[in-house]
């Protein structure tokens, strides 16, 4: 045996690495029971749902013959075409391909999928097979439009999941591995998928990182500052400031909650919160909760009382302002919102200019998370999250990595299980992974009342603290900012805003999607981003005017921030030296409970 041949495992180490996995495998079972018994294991999809988006379907689908022919006929002109191609390619000519995978579909970038005849043909059949299950959800006339989306979002996860690049045995790259490891990686892939199962407890827990590549507080939301006030959802931050003089008018940045602040706070060079602190802004920002079945009963407006309203107290107070430039990114843009139309009923004006990023106003076109909400499956998740006081912020997660399976999901099976590959340290990937729990009140009244039944723009459907809000009474200055490719909060719904606010407003459609459009900092030049200075009725019609620029949104949005901001003349205000004593340093204790 040449020293370049790989050393097969000896009889003796066989028994003895299969034995581990016996034991380990015994652990991981036992370890799903007691997540059942305690209750862990159930969650809040809604299977029944599913299976009558599915009947309705079939039921329309059995119903008009003429489609599944022709969809049928569409199929069998492809397959025969392919098979022409096939014979040619065997024969050493060339020959066009009938089906060719989408730009950026990473599955089949190995370069086998192309110059061997036979990955060649299995790609492409899949790729016909695919094009045909779709279609035939796309042609049955007569569906709901919801039972429609529904049917071709799990179709579409379903063709995802039975590519062959997702099989040890049709993946190219990993029988090319397996042949160099004499088998080893497919040994250590399996000890990889044991050890994601016994991390779940029986649910498989991909590894995208490694547990300890970041810390946070030490790699990750790190900018300094201190927190100065703190209730049951909220830790108040307030930065370090890092210039001689600073803008009168203090900043407050309200994130999301569905996911932790430090998105707007990674690496020194990805910080948006550093970033703003060093031109010279006064920055505070909301750290919420992770919340346990003890604050079960908080709801959204409790999310605003105890949130922005309570930080604006404070900033005002430390600050000496009178009024506040607030920034809002995701579900918390939504909640910046609902509040500027609680404000606008009481009269109160102290947000002078208001940032509202990735988010929406406007629920009717929510893009694919609506296929997850009606009625019925939002009782199904209101029995669940009531019985466990919150939603699991694994069930969250796994909503969002359904929505983006092949990069989120199939892409670490393929690297984690079939290549035994490392995973290389990314920060973005360690935030998605720090996922947070939701107060069961909050997570249903959310998605029932934005989601569901798109009350926010139905002037004085949504009464908190006992004042009607209506989107239409606020006048304050809007600055939108949109992704082009996000998938959560979908561009041209976020440009809804622009007609629903009554205040002057600037829109801007970055590069992108939810995450890294949003936090591209200037040292990067990898997106673009666009602008208007008109703002038609539709979202269309401001694209076709749309002006491309290259590099950073933030430039252009701190030029629009700072003529909102007063003079750059104030002394730089010192976190504790106020009416706030510190409490602890940033990034404080809510944000590190996982």
């Amino acid at each position: 045996m040449s020293e370049d041949e790989p050393t097969p495992l000896s009889p003796e180490g066989m028994a003895r690495q299969f034995r581990e996995y016996a034991e380990q495998s015994q652990r991981i079972f036992h370890g799903f029971l007691e997540r059942q018994a305690a209750g862990e294991g159930v969650n809040s999809f809604d299977a029944a749902a599913v299976a009558r988006g599915f009947w309705e379907w079939n039921t329309k689908l059995m119903s008009d013959p003429a489609t599944v022919a022709q969809a049928y006929s569409t199929y069998w002109t492809e397959m025969t075409k392919l098979a022409q191609a096939t014979a040619l390619r065997m024969a050493g000519q060339e020959a066009e391909p009938v089906a060719s995978p989408e730009p950026g579909d990473r599955r089949f970038k190995d370069a086998a999928w192309d110059e061997d005849v036979v990955f060649d043909h299995l790609k492409q059949s899949y790729l016909i097979s695919s094009r045909f299950a779709l279609s035939l959800v796309e042609r049955t006339e007569g569906m709901d439009e919801h039972s429609r989306d529904l049917v071709s979002f799990y179709t579409q996860r379903f063709i995802e999941t039975v590519s062959p690049s997702n099989f040890a045995h049709s993946n190219p790259a990993a029988i090319r591995k397996a042949r160099e490891t004499g088998g080893q990686s497919l040994v250590d892939g399996f000890a990889n998928l044991l050890r994601d199962l016994e991390r779940g407890k029986g649910q498989l827990k991909i590894t995208m990182n490694e547990p300890d590549a970041f810390e946070v507080g030490r790699d990750l939301a790190y900018t300094e500052g201190a927190v100065i006030f703190e209730n049951d959802l909220i830790q108040l931050i307030q930065y370090t400031p890092t210039t001689e003089k600073v803008y009168t008018r203090p900043l407050l940045i309200v994130p999301p909650w569905i996911n932790k602040y430090y998105a707007l706070d990674l690496t020194a060079e990805k910080s948006l919160v550093k970033w703003l602190v060093d031109q010279g802004y006064t920055v505070f920002l909301i750290s919420w909760v992770n919340p346990g079945p003890e604050l079960s009963q908080k709801g959204f407006d409790g999310y605003m009382f105890e949130g922005p309203l309570a930080a604006l107290d404070v900033v005002c107070e430390v600050t000496g302002a009178k009024d506040v430039n607030v920034a809002g990114y995701c579900i918390g843009g939504t909640l910046t919102a609902t509040t500027l139309a609680y404000m606008a009923a009481k009269g109160d004006k102290r947000i002078h200019a208001a940032t509202l990023m990735a988010c929406l106003t406007d629920f009717d076109d929510a893009g694919e998370i609506s296929v997850f909400i009606d009625d019925d499956q939002l009782e199904t998740l209101r029995r669940t999250v009531e019985a466990r006081g919150y939603h699991a912020g694994e069930e969250m997660a796994a909503v969002f990595s359904m929505m983006r399976a092949n990069d989120l999901i199939w892409g670490y099976v393929v690297n984690n299980y079939l290549m035994a590959g490392d995973n290389l340290p990314f920060d973005m990937v360690f935030w998605f992974q720090d996922a947070t729990r939701l107060p069961a009140k909050m997570i249903y009244g959310y998605l029932n009342d934005y989601y569901n039944k798109n009350r926010l723009v139905q002037p004085g459907a949504l009464e908190f603290g006992g004042e009607k809000l209506d989107l239409g009474k606020v006048t304050t200055p809007v600055y939108f900012l949109a992704t082009d490719e996000d998938h959560i909060s979908p561009w041209a719904s976020s440009y809804k805003g622009t007609q629903l606010l009554k205040g002057t407003s600037d829109f801007v459609l970055a590069g992108s999607g939810h995450n890294a459009g949003v936090v591209n900092p200037p040292s990067k030049t990898k997106y673009g981003y666009r602008t208007n200075t008109h703002l038609p009725d539709t979202a269309d019609a401001w694209l076709e005017g749309a002006e491309q620029h290259e590099g950073s949104w933030w430039p252009h949005w701190n030029a629009w921030l700072k003529k909102k901001s007063g003079r750059k003349s104030a002394s730089p205000r010192v976190p504790g030296a106020g009416a706030y004593p510190v409490i602890e340093p940033a990034p404080g204790r809510y944000v590190k409970v996982r």
